[in-house]
């Protein structure tokens, strides 16, 4: 096990460091979409399904600028409901218009001054690019949006202010029967009024209420529509109708399910950044007719946002619609693409009166999701925030993206390599930086202005570790990263592949008692390893799982043969010619200087010359300064690119076959 420091800080100045922090503690893993046999139904990016995808929008795409709700004071109830309302509406709305074409925009999520849909939109809209040939027509304000598109939704569905899971149960049904979601409330500014008692009067095709405004979900009696007793639980109760008259039904697209949190976020809506509702997240989701869900993955207490539940109950429900969602995925042939992450500031954790830390939580939501073929797109609080995914699934790809690899002369030209082709490092340390975290789309989309647009970025060598199932919700972004990359930037697979979850889960024996997974994880990650000419996986994130075993380190092979840098290994290994680096520290301090003393320390203790380090959104700059001060304290200490560290070390562990 390597040596990290566990350090989250309680008193930060912002939640965004907050999550930061959070990230630098834990290992991260993850797995996401399909299987080459289920491309079409997962839109796993191949070259049929781009050469679909238009080259350039043509016709209109109509823009809605949602900023107005970033300027209202979220501490007063009434505009907290607002926020809510408006964007539930929308973002279910959005993912329906959006399922076949491009053709509804929003402007929301802002980033550090900048806003971050409006970055997006205004590099794509040039001449020349995707959207340069588009019309715009733009509406003011959420009720004449939802006139404009009537005729493309069937009505609504209305939920429950008094059950706050209902709100997520509201997603789902959005996505599956072409519905808005709305949130009952007879007040003369809700959306319910203006909507549906007013203005276009959209017809209510579901209610998760009773008529009267009453709840349908009490936890007592019989869960309506069923036999089945209640939980004692509303919570528990309207999942379980959902999952009895939905999923049990099939009527889900269940290669895809979403994590964010329900109404619940109205009782704390300061507690982390604003936008971390993350209702905009949901489009893509409805889109996909995917399921929702806020639940705590602990088995040994009651969910800490439902005190009349059982322990563990959260838990069980959800295990059980992952077990649902892995036998209509083909027995776990297509994986299950989760978005979303465990809501640690308001719930599930110490933070919100649990047992648990927020790592352990996030491990241990890992593990289970693992346990049932299933990965997730990690958008976790910080830069949880992403809009309009549902839009740039569409934008067109290339059949691939390839990287070069570099050769026994090239090593040999930089005096890596002798005449004969053997090591000559001499005295030389060699490092390389783990760029991340990169396992969200959120977060890719979100730092590509801040960070990638830096101006020092191409100065010294940087190992960009992205998850290449970012492709599915922010292909846009991971194709200018790539198209920008200087010579210096090299790009690898985040945690733990094609996804976040734990490999160790996908190997017998399994939490779930389900088959082994390794060779369904193989076969999901490689076409995304292809498309982005990724063949070094940067970090394998065991958590709370099992290291890899054999058969694990097996699949890693089909896919990532130049390299992985897993937990739970020896710190040296050569698995059938694939090098094998156990990890090391994680490298976060603010203070370059602090950092460079940090790695000199790490490097004098360890007994070989090849050294992983890992970092957290740490600017262009940040690596240039630590780069600058290592020189300075120990020249023989090297920052290298990918391709010839990892190379390197495969020679090296040839050469010395005790390393092995």
């Amino acid at each position: 096990m390597q040596s990290v420091k566990f350090n989250v800080r309680r008193n930060q100045q912002a939640f965004t460091e907050m999550g930061i922090q959070m990230k630098r503690n834990i290992y991260r893993a993850t797995s996401i979409t399909a299987l080459l046999l289920c491309l079409s139904v997962c839109n796993v990016t191949s070259s049929s399904a781009q050469a679909r995808k238009p080259q350039f929008v043509e016709g209109a795409v109509t823009l809605f600028d949602m900023q107005y709700l970033n300027r209202l004071d979220v501490n007063q109830p009434e505009n907290a409901l607002t926020v809510w309302e408006h964007i539930h509406a929308a973002a279910t709305l959005q993912g329906i218009v959006n399922r076949q074409k491009p053709r509804l925009y929003l402007f929301y999520v802002e980033n550090g001054g900048v806003n971050i849909d409006r970055y997006w939109w205004d590099k794509y809209r040039r001449s020349g690019k995707w959207l340069g040939d588009v019309s715009e027509e733009q509406v003011g304000d959420i009720v004449e949006l939802v006139t404009k598109f009537k005729n493309d939704i069937r009505g609504a569905v209305v939920y429950d202010p008094a059950v706050a899971a209902t709100s997520n149960l509201a997603s789902s049904i959005a996505g599956v029967e072409d519905l808005i979601a709305v949130r009952y409330d007879l007040s003369l500014s809700s959306l319910y009024s203006r909507l549906i008692l007013e203005g276009p009067r959209i017809p209510v095709k579901r209610w998760l209420l009773n008529r009267d405004g009453s709840s349908m979900f009490t936890g007592s009696g019989k869960i309506p529509g069923t036999d089945i007793a209640s939980s004692g639980s509303s919570k528990i109760d309207a999942y379980r109708w959902f999952i009895e008259h939905y999923l049990k039904r099939e009527k889900c697209n269940t290669a895809y399910a979403a994590y964010y949190i329900d109404q619940f976020w109205l009782q704390k809506p300061t507690v982390a950044p604003g936008n971390h509702h993350t209702l905009t997240n949901h489009d893509f989701f409805v889109g996909k007719k995917a399921f929702f869900y806020d639940l705590s993955p602990w088995a040994d207490e009651k969910a800490t946002d439902d005190a009349r539940q059982s322990a563990g109950a959260d838990r069980q429900i959800l295990e059980e619609m992952l077990l649902l969602a892995y036998k209509q995925n083909g027995n776990g042939k297509t994986f299950t693409y989760l978005g979303g992450f465990p809501p640690w500031a308001y719930k599930y954790t110490q933070h919100a009166g649990g047992m648990h830390e927020d790592v352990p939580t996030e491990w241990e939501y890992s593990r289970t999701i693992g346990a049932y073929n299933a990965f997730k797109d990690a958008d976790a609080i910080g830069y949880g925030a992403l809009a309009n995914a549902s839009f740039w699934q569409h934008y067109p790809l290339k059949d691939e993206y390839p990287q070069k690899w570099v050769t026994k002369e090239e090593l040999q030209a930089k005096d890596y390599l002798d005449a004969n082709g053997k090591l000559s490092l001499g005295k030389k340390q060699l490092i390389v930086f783990y760029v991340g975290d990169y396992d969200a789309s959120s977060w890719l989309s979100q730092t590509t202005p801040t960070l990638w647009d830096n101006p020092s970025r191409g100065k010294t060598p940087m190992m960009w570790s992205i998850s290449p199932v970012l492709s599915e919700r922010v292909p846009m972004a991971w194709e200018y990263r790539r198209e920008t990359a200087s010579d210096n930037d090299y790009f690898v697979a985040a945690d733990n592949g094609a996804g976040y979850l734990n490999p160790g889960e996908l190997q017998e024996p399994r939490l779930s008692g389900l088959p082994d997974g390794t060779a369904d994880w193989a076969n999901h990650c490689k076409p995304y390893y292809k498309l982005w000419g990724l063949t070094v996986t940067g970090f394998v994130i065991d958590g709370f799982a099992e290291g890899l075993s054999s058969k694990g380190l097996d699949a890693y092979l089909s896919f990532s043969p130049n390299g992985i840098v897993p937990q739970k290994v020896p710190v040296t290994m050569l698995h059938k010619g694939m090098p094998v680096l156990r990890s090391d520290w994680d490298i976060n301090d603010a203070n370059p200087s602090v950092a460079a003393a940090q790695v000199v320390e790490r490097v004098k203790a360890r007994e070989i010359p090849f050294h992983w380090f890992r970092n957290i959104l740490k600017s262009p700059e940040w690596y240039v300064r630590v780069t600058e001060e290592l020189k300075r304290l120990d020249p023989d200490i090297v920052l290298v690119d990918a391709p010839t560290f990892f190379e390197l070390y495969k020679t090296f562990l040839k050469e010395n076959p005790k390393y092995q």
